[in-house]
């Protein structure tokens, strides 16, 4: 299942307003005139500021002389690479073979229900982002879920809810 990653020219617009493209300068100058730049650099850029912003295109564009449409081209073929903001927390449901015939319809369906969003969405808190997946490659552990790097396995949808909350209060916890 593929999760749109483009947002609105409006949504763009107000996101854009909150990007320090400074940040990536250094980068740039690190890659810039390299050969096979384009990876390293949408990576790099990813990494500083969880997505992709538009701006970031423009900005590459202009200092690297890469063509738009084909940063655009491989930020949308790959799936590492995300064009909207992220919650703090990525939540994969596996939905492979194996998950799906040991009931992960049931686990997305209480996550969603818990945090009150839908498959690609972020929580208006910027927690947690809820995508779905076609496999985590954990099969042994149907049905699995993976929260940022932390795999979880043998749930049920209670079980993903209460991790989830426990979460929740550590980052309360935290603050």
């Amino acid at each position: 299942m593929r999760v749109q990653r483009l947002l609105t020219e409006t949504e763009n617009k107000k996101i854009a307003d909150n990007v320090d493209l400074k940040l990536i300068e250094p980068l740039i100058e690190k890659y810039k005139g390299k050969k096979g730049n384009l990876i390293p650099l949408l990576q790099g850029v990813q990494s500083i500021y969880g997505y992709i912003p538009r701006s970031a295109f423009e900005l590459l564009s202009a200092k690297t002389g890469l063509k738009l449409s084909d940063m655009y081209g491989v930020a949308t073929f790959y799936a590492q690479f995300r064009l909207s903001p992220v919650g703090k927390h990525i939540v994969k449901v596996c939905h492979g073979t194996a998950c799906h015939v040991q009931g992960a319809d049931a686990i997305s369906t209480a996550i969603k229900d818990a945090l009150g969003v839908s498959d690609g969405e972020t929580t208006p808190d910027k927690l947690f982002t809820l995508e779905t997946v076609a496999c985590l490659g954990c099969c042994s552990l149907a049905p699995v879920m993976m929260i940022d790097e932390e795999s979880y396995g043998k749930l049920t949808g209670s079980s993903a809810v209460k991790i989830i909350k426990e979460i929740k209060i550590k980052e309360k916890e935290n603050k």
